[in-house]
């Protein structure tokens, strides 16, 4: 089971199974780039020069609270070296780019079978609002340019991976 255990209760921001519950977090893969670009139907909708690519999902019982401090901490995370190579720099030190991308299936539950089921994403409708809501937090922090790809839509992502530095985060 993805995610941490905690008792049964009535919570917000716990998903019930069986007579446990996990509790839900945003979850962003964050990829060190050169450039990113993002294509739907052949056509670039979002594209960067260096920066963070931002893989963007939502889990059931996943509110707001977190859109704010997840787009600081992304931000300011100091993942771009300095002059010694050490991760001493931030996006926003760097005057760096981010394209965030929807991504549901970072909840994946590959812990049956073969095919991964995908019960514990946010409902589109739900997870569409809250991918918006992310962006203008990320806008908000001060990032040079914010760019996306398209809600549920089938994209092509390119990227360049700059280390590769890639980073799981939840919150």
């Amino acid at each position: 089971m993805v995610g941490r255990k905690a008792p049964l209760n009535k919570r917000k921001g716990f998903f019930h199974r069986g007579d446990f519950c996990t509790l839900r977090r945003m979850r962003v893969v964050l990829q060190r780039v050169s450039r990113a670009l993002v294509r739907v139907e052949g056509e670039v909708v979002g594209e960067i020069g260096p920066g963070l690519l931002l893989l963007v999902g939502f889990g059931q019982g996943d509110s707001g609270e977190s859109l704010g401090p997840m787009a600081d901490k992304i931000a300011n995370m100091r993942v771009f070296p300095n002059e010694g190579g050490r991760f001493d720099r931030s996006l926003l030190d760097i005057g760096g780019e981010a394209l965030a991308v929807s991504q549901f299936t970072l909840y994946a539950d590959t812990a049956k079978g073969r095919r991964p089921e995908f019960f514990q994403a946010m409902k589109p409708q739900e997870a569409e609002l809250l991918f918006t809501q992310f962006l203008e937090a990320l806008r908000a922090t001060g990032i040079r340019r914010v760019a996306s790809g398209v809600f549920g839509a089938h994209m092509h992502v390119e990227s360049v991976n700059d280390g590769p530095v890639t980073i799981p985060l939840e919150r």
